[in-house]
């Protein structure tokens, strides 16, 4: 019975369900220039015609009733790669003449299937293996055409952006980017494809802002590299947010310069705002006081009542103190209970004693700690720039002594460097 039908491409007819017929069934149903017609093996149960079932290709077990079905397409080829030698002789008969492929020649085609199926093989894994790797890397990897249009976006670029990969698609890449960067993203390209001059092209690591979908900015590390496939040229970006590490630094810097109890400025940045502030009113003839602070009464509360209430009254203090001076000025703790202050742009050593007091009174209220009430009280020593000295390690010295003065004359008062001079 003949299956004489109308097909796209040359039909050909396989002889042979074993490895290679099987390889080259597989080659062929890739290709739309061929059409296999059917496919015979002996063995019904071969891999070649299990393959051809599933596909819905006919399978036949007997090689004459497979020629006469394929006897209405007289163009037909046989790939004969089985060993039955008789096979030339039944193509003749139907087809009348030399149309098979068989011996050394279609061996020697079987090798090149078998060669080209492990080379799409082989190629197909490494696609497999790199597709796998973009999308299980931590990283955020997006791929740029040269027009600057997202082509690729992995999972961990959806996770970082907040944008699904069908969102972003085709889309300026500089949609990731803020102002004014957005605006002038694609001059960038344009000057870069002209000249060759990169600003980020190449460099690993170049610390950026992003934006989120909803908005956010964000800094994200990135390495951009550039790649030509097929004549075609493409960018690669790879990028990391890094908002976890700058507020871990950002944290460790601010460690490094305030009290870890307080909060307040220690005495490393207090120097530097004193050092700041002096070199301001020098340049405006302007005064600045320094304020040295000891309070009274600390240790017998921190002796009595324990280091944790201790604690906790020196966090109140500083939170009196911060709210009785101005956001311009600075107050340190440099000490277990000392604290030194910056008041810029004071009018007189008269009006730094006013401020002085005023500390002294906040310190003067009851602190309710825990449940405990306790009173303490504070020593002020006061020296004013460039009055008493125009050198900064002298001030604090200056300040230091006055302060010792005010202890010495009965706690709980201000002291000027001056009032520390004999006659």
């Amino acid at each position: 019975m003949s299956m004489a039908q109308r097909i796209q491409g040359q039909p050909v007819l396989i002889i042979g369900g074993g490895r290679g017929g099987t390889a080259l069934l597989e080659m062929f149903m890739g290709d739309n220039l061929v059409s296999v017609l059917a496919i015979v093996d002996t063995n019904p149960d071969a891999p070649g015609l299990r393959l051809a079932k599933d596909l819905g290709i006919p399978t036949f077990t007997d090689a004459a009733e497979a020629l006469q079905a394929c006897k209405g397409y007289a163009d037909c080829i046989v790939y004969n790669l089985s060993h039955d030698d008789s096979i030339p002789g039944k193509v003749s008969e139907v087809f009348g003449d030399n149309r098979v492929s068989s011996g050394p020649e279609v061996k020697l085609f079987w090798q090149i299937v078998m060669n080209v199926k492990q080379t799409k093989d082989a190629l197909e894994r490494s696609q497999n293996q790199l597709q796998a790797i973009i999308h299980n890397a931590m990283d955020g990897i997006i791929t740029i055409s040269e027009a600057g249009e997202i082509l690729g976006f992995n999972p961990a670029a959806e996770h970082i952006f907040g944008y699904p990969q069908q969102d972003v698609l085709g889309k300026n890449v500089s949609v990731l980017m803020p102002e004014p960067q957005r605006s002038e993203h694609d001059g960038y390209i344009k000057r870069y494809l002209q000249t060759g001059q990169a600003r980020i092209m190449g460099i690993s690591g170049r610390e950026v802002v992003a934006v989120r979908k909803s908005g956010e900015q964000f800094p994200i590390e990135m390495s951009i590299s550039e790649m030509v496939l097929g004549g075609l040229r493409y960018f690669v970006g790879i990028v990391r947010d890094i908002t976890e590490r700058k507020l871990a630094e950002q944290k460790i810097a601010h460690l490094a310069h305030h009290d870890y109890l307080t909060n307040l400025p220690n005495r490393a940045l207090f120097l530097n705002n004193l050092d700041q502030s002096l070199l301001f009113a020098e340049r405006n003839g302007h005064k600045v006081a320094i304020l040295f602070l000891d309070l009274d009464g600390f240790k017998q509360v921190n002796d009595s009542l324990g280091h944790d209430v201790g604690d906790l009254l020196l966090q109140e203090v500083a939170s009196r103190l911060k709210q009785t001076v101005r956001a311009s000025d600075t107050v340190a703790r440099v000490g277990g209970d000392e604290f030194n202050f910056v008041l810029n742009n004071i009018e007189s050593g008269e009006h730094a004693a006013l401020v002085a007091n005023k500390i002294i009174a906040v310190l003067s209220e009851p602190f309710d700690l825990k449940g405990q009430r306790c009173q303490i009280g504070g020593s002020i020593g006061i020296s004013v720039f460039p009055d008493d000295s125009d050198d900064l390690e002298k001030l604090i010295k200056q300040a230091d002594s006055a302060m010792y003065l005010a202890k010495h004359s009965g706690k709980n008062n201000c002291k000027h460097f001056r009032e520390t001079l004999p006659g």
